[in-house]
Order: structure tokens, then C-alpha cells, then sequence
């Protein structure tokens, strides 16, 4: 899979995946609560999840929901034919 994930969206992934983390991990241990009763654990749980995976796919730069999508914000090198000379090559 090639790198699809760059730019602003990779900023943004950087910044909100481990704040996802922080508060999900903060609800499950008890210093924080998100809602009561089974809710809560499932919301901390997806919270944690979502941020565990964003964070992934900032590091990676590459995403399979993009991929799956379309999207594409990685600016990088492009991989282009390799230039020739002028000359023929001999094979």
C-alpha cells in the first residue's frame, strides 16, 4: 500500500489520536467519566480504539479507508518512468 496520508490530515491525526487515547484510557482507569454504567466502558473502549488507530495511520502515512475511498493527501515523491538519454538502449 503507498502513503495516502499527508499534510493537514496528518497533523490532525497526530493531535486528536492521542488525545482520543489519553481520555479513553483516563475513563476506563476511573479518573474521568464519560457516562455510566456499561455506556461508558464501551464509549472509553471506542475512544481508545479510535485513537490507537489514528495515531497508527499518522505514523504509517498510509490509511486503508482512504484508500478504499479515494482520498489521497500525501504531497510526496511521485514515482515517475526513469528519464532516457537520447541514446537507444541495446537490450
Amino acid at each position: 500500500m503507498e502513503k495516502n496520508v499527508g499534510g493537514y490530515d496528518r497533523i490532525a491525526r497526530f493531535i486528536v489520536g492521542p488525545v482520543l487515547i489519553i481520555v479513553g484510557a483516563a475513563a476506563l482507569a476511573g479518573f474521568l467519566t464519560i457516562a455510566t454504567g456499561t455506556l461508558g466502558l464501551v464509549v472509553a473502549g471506542a475512544a481508545l480504539l479510535v485513537g490507537a488507530v489514528l495515531t497508527t495511520t499518522a505514523v504509517t502515512q498510509k490509511c486503508p479507508l482512504n484508500n478504499a475511498l479515494g482520498f489521497n493527501t500525501y504531497k510526496g515523491a511521485t514515482k515517475t518512468e526513469p528519464e532516457t538519454t537520447g541514446k537507444a538502449r541495446v537490450q
